[in-house]
C-alpha cells in the first residue's frame, strides 16, 4: 500500500471487505483534487487457505484543495429496507475551518450511494459512531450530536457527557446513547467546597438518553454508580421490561484491566485481564453454544474470554485488526485475527481464522499443511474415539449425580454452620432442630478452646479477643484489602497454625459468605546489631579486600541472629482483592482468627476460634485515602511504620537470596542499599530498607539479615 493511500478493513455476511481511500495528483491548474474510494470483496477459500478477490467497486470525489480522509465504517440497517449494509464516513476539508462530511452505503452490485452530507465549523474527533437508519453519532465539548438520513437534522442531547460508553437500539426504548456525565445536584459551589478525591467518584455518574422519546434514563439500571470513573467500554447482552422495570444484562471493561458481568446494575462475574489498557469489546458465538467475550487492547493485544467461566481462552500479539462473522460457511461465527507483517503492509498477509474448537486455519508458511492435517485426523480419528466416549459419559453421569447428592449435603452443612458462626460472633446462642444436629460440625470446638491460663480471666468470647489479641489494624494498597492482627506475646508460645479469614456482615445477606483471601505470617525486628568488624564508614572496595585471619574465624563460630522475642514484632495478614468489593458502598466484614493451642500441639491439636473484630470500609474512604498506603517521598519516613511496612510486605512478591563470601567480610551490603540503591531505613526496623531512586526499582523493600561476617540473606520484595 502507497504512503498516500488509507486502508479499513470490515466483515459483511462472511465477506471482508477492503476500503481504500488513495489521494489522486492535483490537476495542472492546480484547483482540483481528486478522491477514489475502493473497495475490494474478498472471500476465503479453504482448499488453499488464502482469501480470494471476489469483486471490486470504486467511487470517485472531487474537490477543491481539499484532502479526503475515511473517517469510520460499519454495517448499519437502511430503514428503507430494513436491510444491513456496509456504512462509510468521509471527511472532506474545505477550508482552514470548514469541514464536509459524507455517509456512503455500498449495495451488493458494488455501487456507492451517497446518503447523507453536512457541513460543520469543526472536527469530529470523539466517539464517532455508526447506528441504524444509517444515522451518525459524535460528541463536541462534552455535548452529543445525532443526525439520521430519514431528516437530515442534527440533533444535540439535553446531557452533558463526558464520554459516551454505548450508543445501540434498545427494545422498547429506540436508539439509546449511554455515557457518563455530571449529577444533577453537582454544581459549581458544590464541587468547589469538596475533596478532589470525592469529586473523582461522586462528580460522575451514568445516564441513557432515548433519543426517539428525548428522555433521560437513570444509569443504575445498567451499572453501579461506583464504577462511573473506571469504565472504559460496554456492550449491552439483552434487555426486557418485566413489569415497568428495565432489566438489563451487559459487560463491561475497566481500567483495572478487568471484564466484569453485570445483571440489572449488579456485578455477577469477574476476569483480570491478561494485558494492559483494553478498548474495544466484541461478542463471538462458538460452535459449542458458549459465547465468547473478545477484547482488544491498544497495545495490539487480543484476548479471547469464555462466558461459561469467565476464564481466558487464548491470546494473541501484534494483532492488525479483529473480525467476528462466519469467514469458513460453517454456520458459525469465527474470529479473524490479522497480524502486523513487517515485511508487507498490505492486510489479510498474515492472518488467523478459528472458533477456539474446531476450525483453526491459518497462513503460516512454515507449516502450509496444517491445516489439512487437522481436518484428516479429526475425520479418522472420529470412529475410534466415539464408543469410548460414550462409555465415559455414562460413568460421568452416574458420578455427577452423586456429587449432586454429596453437594446438596455440604450446602445444608455449610448454611446451618454460617448461622452457628455469625451467632457465635454477636453473642448468641444458636440452638439447632433436632433433624439438623446430626450434619452440623463444630467450629470452634467445646468450652476448652483456649488456654487454662486464659480461661481464668474469662469465659464468653468477646473477653476472649480482648486477651488474645493485641492490635487489629486494616490497610488499602493500589487493588488490595490488607488486615494485620496482632497476638500478645503470652499466647503466642500457646498458639500454632495461626490463620485468619474474612466473613462478609452485610444485612441484606441471611448467610454470609467467607470472602476469598491469602494469609502470611511477618516477623520484624526492631533492633539491628552490628553485623560486621568494620567501620561502617568503608568503603566496598576496601572491604572486599579484607582477608580472612584467626581472629574472623572465632567470631564467626560465636556470631549468630541476636534479635530476641522482646526485640521482634510478629503480625499475622491477610490479603484480598478489593475490586469486588466496591459494589457495596460501605462494606463490613467479621475478622476471625483460627489456630491450634497447646505448647505441644501437633496436627492433632485442640482448635480455637478467636473474634478479633470488624472492620468497615466506605467508597468515602477508599477516595480520601483514609486508610491507604502510599509510597513516601525522598526524605520522608512512611506515617505508620509498622502498618505500612507489614501491607508492603503482605502484597509485594519475595524473592530471597543467600549471599556467601568465603574468603572476604561481607562489611557493605548495607552501605550499598543506602548509597548505591538510594535506599531509606524505615524508621524502627532498621534491617528493612526502602529504595526511593526514580525509575523502575521505585517503591522495592530490601531486607539484610546477616547470619555471620561471611554470609547472609537478601530478601527483596
Amino acid at each position: 500500500m502507497s504512503s498516500n493511500e488509507e486502508e479499513k478493513l470490515l466483515s459483511y455476511n462472511g465477506e471482508v471487505l477492503i476500503f481504500q481511500l488513495s489521494q489522486g495528483d492535483l490537476a495542472k491548474e492546480g484547483t482540483a483534487k481528486t478522491c477514489r474510494l475502493r473497495v475490494r470483496r474478498m472471500t476465503f477459500n479453504r482448499s488453499t487457505s488464502t482469501f480470494i478477490q471476489k469483486s471490486t467497486g470504486i467511487f470517485s470525489m472531487h474537490g477543491e484543495y481539499s484532502g479526503f480522509e475515511m473517517i469510520c465504517c460499519s454495517c448499519a440497517a437502511d430503514f428503507r429496507t430494513g436491510i444491513n449494509l456496509p456504512c462509510v464516513v468521509i471527511r472532506r476539508n474545505k477550508k482552514k475551518s470548514v469541514f464536509k462530511y459524507f455517509l456512503l452505503l455500498l449495495h451488493s452490485s458494488n455501487e456507492f450511494e451517497q446518503r447523507m452530507n453536512f457541513t460543520l465549523d469543526y472536527e469530529m474527533k470523539d466517539d464517532i459512531k455508526i447506528l441504524n437508519g444509517p444515522s451518525i453519532l459524535w460528541r463536541h465539548n462534552r455535548t452529543s450530536f445525532y443526525i439520521s438520513s430519514q431528516n437530515d437534522t442534527i440533533v444535540s442531547a439535553p446531557v452533558e457527557f463526558s464520554s459516551i460508553k454505548w450508543a445501540g437500539e434498545v427494545e422498547n426504548l429506540g436508539t439509546i446513547l449511554f455515557g457518563v456525565g455530571e449529577p444533577h445536584s453537582t454544581n459549581r459551589e458544590s464541587s468547589e467546597r469538596s475533596s478532589k478525591s470525592d469529586y473523582a467518584v461522586w462528580g460522575t455518574e451514568f445516564y441513557a438518553y432515548s433519543v426517539e422519546s428525548q428522555k433521560i434514563l437513570s444509569g443504575s439500571y445498567f451499572l453501579p454508580h461506583a464504577y462511573g470513573s473506571v469504565v472504559t467500554c460496554i456492550h449491552i447482552c439483552a434487555t426486557k421490561v418485566v413489569n415497568t422495570v428495565l432489566r438489563i444484562s451487559l459487560i463491561a471493561l475497566t481500567q483495572k484491566n478487568q471484564l466484569i458481568w453485570f445483571q440489572d446494575g449488579i456485578p455477577k462475574n469477574l476476569c483480570q485481564l491478561p494485558f494492559q489498557d483494553p478498548c474495544a469489546l466484541q461478542v463471538m458465538a462458538s460452535d459449542g453454544g458458549d459465547l465468547l467475550y473478545i477484547v482488544s487492547f491498544r497495545s495490539s493485544d487480543v484476548c479471547a474470554i469464555w462466558k461459561k467461566n469467565f476464564q481466558v481462552a487464548s491470546k494473541w500479539q501484534k494483532v492488525k485488526s479483529v473480525l467476528v462473522d462466519d469467514f469458513v460457511g460453517t454456520g458459525t461465527e469465527q474470529l479473524l485475527l490479522d497480524f502486523k507483517d513487517t515485511f508487507n503492509t498490505d492486510c489479510l498477509t498474515s492472518f488467523k481464522i478459528t472458533d477456539l474448537v474446531d476450525v483453526n486455519y491459518s497462513n503460516d508458511a512454515f507449516d502450509p499443511m496444517e491445516n489439512d492435517l487437522f481436518e484428516h485426523n479429526l475425520q479418522e480419528n472420529y470412529s475410534l474415539t466415539v464408543q469410548a466416549l460414550e462409555r465415559r459419559l455414562q460413568i460421568g453421569l452416574t458420578n455427577i449425580q452423586e456429587l449432586q447428592k454429596h453437594l446438596l449435603l455440604k450446602e445444608r452443612v455449610l448454611s446451618k454452620s454460617c448461622k452457628a458462626l455469625v451467632g457465635l460472633v454477636q453473642g448468641k446462642a444458636y440452638i439447632p432442630p433436632y433433624e439438623e444436629k446430626d450434619i452440623l460440625v463444630s467450629l470452634c470446638g467445646e468450652k476448652k478452646q483456649l488456654p487454662h491460663s486464659l480461661k481464668e480471666k474469662s469465659s464468653d468470647t468477646y473477653h476472649d479477643s480482648e486477651h488474645v489479641i493485641e492490635k487489629m489494624w486494616y490497610r488499602v494498597l493500589e487493588d488490595h484489602l490488607v488486615v494485620g492482627v496482632e497476638i500478645k506475646n503470652s499466647f503466642l508460645s500457646f498458639l500454632n497454625d495461626v490463620t485468619l479469614s474474612l466473613l462478609m456482615d452485610q444485612v441484606c445477606t441471611s448467610n454470609p459468605p467467607i470472602i476469598q483471601c491469602k494469609n502470611s505470617v511477618i516477623k520484624l525486628d526492631k533492633v539491628s546489631f552490628p553485623a560486621t568488624l568494620s567501620s561502617p564508614c568503608e568503603t566496598e572496595s576496601v572491604a572486599k579486600r579484607i582477608k580472612l585471619t584467626l581472629h574472623n574465624k572465632e567470631r564467626k563460630n560465636s556470631f549468630h541472629d541476636q534479635s530476641s522475642d522482646a526485640n521482634c514484632i510478629q503480625v499475622f495478614t491477610v490479603v484480598t482483592a478489593l475490586s469486588p468489593l466496591l459494589a457495596f458502598h460501605n462494606f463490613c466484614c467479621i475478622v476471625m482468627l483460627h489456630a491450634r493451642w497447646g505448647e505441644n500441639s501437633g496436627r492433632f491439636g485442640e482448635t480455637c476460634t478467636v473474634p478479633c473484630g470488624k472492620l468497615s470500609l466506605s467508597i468515602e474512604d477508599i477516595s480520601s485515602g483514609k486508610y491507604s498506603v502510599t509510597l513516601p517521598e525522598k526524605n520522608k519516613p512512611l506515617k505508620e511504620p509498622m502498618e505500612d511496612l507489614c501491607t508492603l510486605l503482605a502484597v509485594f512478591h519475595k524473592f530471597c537470596f543467600q549471599i556467601t563470601s568465603p574468603d572476604c567480610t561481607l562489611t557493605s551490603v548495607k552501605i550499598w542499599l543506602l548509597r548505591h540503591m538510594e535506599c531509606e531505613t524505615v524508621k524502627e526496623f532498621p534491617d528493612s530498607f526502602l529504595c526511593k531512586s526514580l525509575g523502575a526499582l521505585n517503591g522495592t523493600l530490601f531486607s539484610w539479615k546477616q547470619k555471620s561476617p561471611f554470609e547472609g540473606i537478601l530478601t527483596v520484595y
